[in-house]
């Protein structure tokens, strides 16, 4: 069965409702001009306006189909107050051909009653919501459309009247769901709101009085904007691990850069130098008019010196950090890691990945009697070579074409396969290498290795799995 999804005002006029027969609707007003539906493009239109909201508050939390809530506190007095910021909200949404409701309250629960249900723009003085939430019908509490309606034909048509009840009767006659949105809306208990980027509020916010578009000066802006942050950290103490820098445009999209630090830091030039080879990409298209820095990843930090002598080895790592920041930013954090022991005698799986300045693990470390190649090879190199006995190392071997005469060797060092895993179905002395560091006529060395045992009559197979140095 068709029904109406929505309706506008002049439908409203004219007795027309959402959920009513599209047949119904017709008979009342048979020029009644429909649309099909589209709850797929309303979904990515929120989305989208969510993240145009980013502007305003780090926190923005859709409330499907139509609405979303903004986590308001702690910013806004980058517009003067509440009502200043609600006014610059509620313009833009207004020139963008949006028609919408707003309320500011202490609560999710009672801004979502007062925008619905209450005077449009209503602003609930802290502390006042529930004078204003009396008048209310109780449809205002997103209860269940059965519930309120229940409560309607009960004469229970304002909140104020459901305030006045006793609360025992009230959850036995109408269930827990009252209870809890009373409480939701009057601060009494706690609403979690799904954001849709993590909520911080280590953010900033600078405005401009004219669009801006020139390379140097969203360079400029983006030293203003982390020396503004950062001074906030630095004076609660602390560090962030994570930057996020958006450039909000006229046509209302956000242009975001990102950057990470391997340590908690708050140097606002080093961070604004991480940003400044990201802003290339940053199309400002018909100019930005707002931009926001948000940190995450935020704690404590405590204090060091590095300037004396005595301590050298922080110096030393001072001057490491900023390096392992700058590759990590331009080649990508998965790209910049360190080896670290893991253990097992099989060479592919006794080396780990580890974050360039994670504490050191608790495996045992490597063999110092056990060399292993600076390069280890993904996957073995096959090779041509020549051995006098079945237990000698090789004499020579060609690898990618060209021939290496071995001047000088070492081994055998046998390694089997694990077998104690569990993970091998094919347990067999084909599976055993003979490993030997072997050095050319030019000082190269190599690391080689003869797989299985020796056979009578069968050639035996070489391989190159890694270069020392």
């Amino acid at each position: 069965m068709r029904r109406l999804a929505a309706v506008d005002a002049q439908a409203a006029a004219q007795g027309l409702f959402a959920g009513q027969k599209a047949a119904d609707a017709a008979a009342l007003v048979p020029e009644l001009d429909v649309a099909e539906a589209e709850p797929e493009a309303d979904a990515l239109a929120l989305t989208a306006l969510v993240d145009w909201c980013v502007r305003f508050s780090p926190a923005v939390a859709a409330d499907a189909p139509d609405g979303l809530f903004l986590d308001i506190e702690g910013v806004d007095h980058l517009w003067g107050g509440e009502a200043a910021m609600a006014a610059d909200f509620a313009a833009r949404l207004a020139a963008n051909g949006l028609l919408f409701r707003w309320a500011i309250a202490d609560t999710p629960g009672a801004a979502w009653a007062l925008a619905h249900f209450g005077p449009n723009g209503a602003i609930a003085p802290p502390g006042m919501s529930e004078p204003l939430l009396g008048p209310l019908p109780p449809a205002a509490l997103r209860l269940q459309a059965e519930t309120a309606a229940q409560l309607g034909r009960l004469g229970l048509t304002r909140l104020g009247q459901l305030l006045a009840l006793p609360r025992g009767p009230l959850a036995r006659r109408f269930g827990k769901e009252v209870l809890i949105r009373l409480d939701q809306a009057l601060g009494r208990t706690g609403e979690a709101l799904a954001s849709r980027r993590p909520p911080t509020p280590w953010f900033a916010r600078l405005a401009f009085a004219e669009p801006i578009s020139a390379p140097e000066d969203l360079a400029r802006v983006s030293a203003d904007i982390t020396e503004k942050l950062c001074a906030r950290l630095e004076a609660a103490g602390c560090g962030a691990r994570r930057f996020e820098l958006s450039f909000h445009r006229l046509d209302g999209r956000a242009e975001t850069v990102g950057v990470g630090l391997s340590r908690a830091g708050r140097e606002a030039a080093r961070i604004a130098r991480l940003f400044a080879p990201k802003l290339d990409y940053v199309d400002p298209g018909f100019g930005i008019e707002v931009a926001t820095l948000a940190a995450s990843d935020v704690e404590r930090l405590g204090e060091r010196q590095t300037a004396l002598d005595a301590a050298a080895e922080a110096a030393a790592e001072a001057g490491l950090v900023p390096l392992i920041d700058r590759l990590a930013n331009r080649l990508g954090e998965e790209r910049v890691w360190r080896a670290v022991p893991v253990e097992s005698h099989v060479p592919e799986r006794a080396v780990g990945r580890a974050a360039p300045l994670a504490p050191a693990s608790g495996a045992r470390p490597w063999s110092p009697e056990r060399p292993r190649p600076l390069r280890l090879f993904r996957r073995p190199e096959p090779i041509e070579a020549m051995a006098p006995i079945p237990d000698d190392p090789p004499v020579q071997f060609r690898w990618r074409g060209r021939l290496h005469r071995v001047r000088a060797a070492e081994g055998p060092e046998r390694i089997a396969e694990e077998w104690w895993r569990g993970a091998i179905e094919d347990v067999s002395v084909a599976h055993v290498r003979d490993y030997y560091r072997v050095e050319d006529q030019d000082g190269a060395r190599f690391w080689v290795f003869r797989a299985g045992l020796y056979e009578a009559g069968t050639p035996a197979k070489w391989w190159l799995h890694g270069l020392f140095g």
